[in-house]
């Protein structure tokens, strides 16, 4: 005969004291685990996998990233420009970075790249027709953050003044 092991530290059948808190055994008793509920996409049912979303997912991480939206942004702006050019006016950005958001933003088809066979080499970056369609929605976004600016910068100049811990009633 196995004694039950519960929350309150019997002894097991070996005189051993167990530790606290459920076990393997009492977890498998218990009720079964429902599953979560999942909105079902583009009216499919809840429990298939939907490739669609995911691929979204990937390309809105992408253009939404916070060097790609201002890359955009700029050669959106300006036409064609070399890399130096683009550097200079994406303010903040390494060298490092704007090369990996350019080849990543090349890659998903979003700018071009152009070479010239010059000494030096001249590189000239600028929107594809498929990025100028990003063009309009990008530029609400920069809208939208300097029409805001005074309201986030009075937000974050509370919640920089808070106390950390817990709120209080006049809060």
């Amino acid at each position: 005969m196995t004694k039950s092991i519960g929350r309150t530290g019997s002894r097991s059948p070996s005189g051993a004291r167990a530790a606290r808190g459920p076990t393997p055994r009492t977890l498998e008793r218990s009720a079964p685990a429902r599953p979560l509920p999942r909105a079902a996409v583009s009216g499919r049912s809840a429990g298939t996998h939907d490739p669609l979303g995911c691929r979204a997912h990937e390309v809105l991480a992408r253009v939404g990233d916070k060097w790609s939206v201002y890359v955009i942004h700029v050669l959106g702006e300006a036409g064609t420009l070399r890399f130096g050019e683009l550097r200079q006016r994406v303010e903040g950005i390494s060298q490092r970075m704007l090369t990996v958001t350019l080849r990543s933003l090349e890659r998903d088809g979003l700018v071009s790249r152009a070479m010239y066979p010059e000494v030096p080499p001249r590189v000239e970056y600028a929107l594809t027709p498929l990025a100028m369609t990003l063009r309009g929605i990008v530029a609400q976004l920069v809208a939208w953050s300097q029409a805001h600016l005074p309201e986030i910068d009075a937000a974050r100049a509370r919640y920089d003044g808070q106390k950390p811990g817990w709120a209080t009633l006049d809060d």
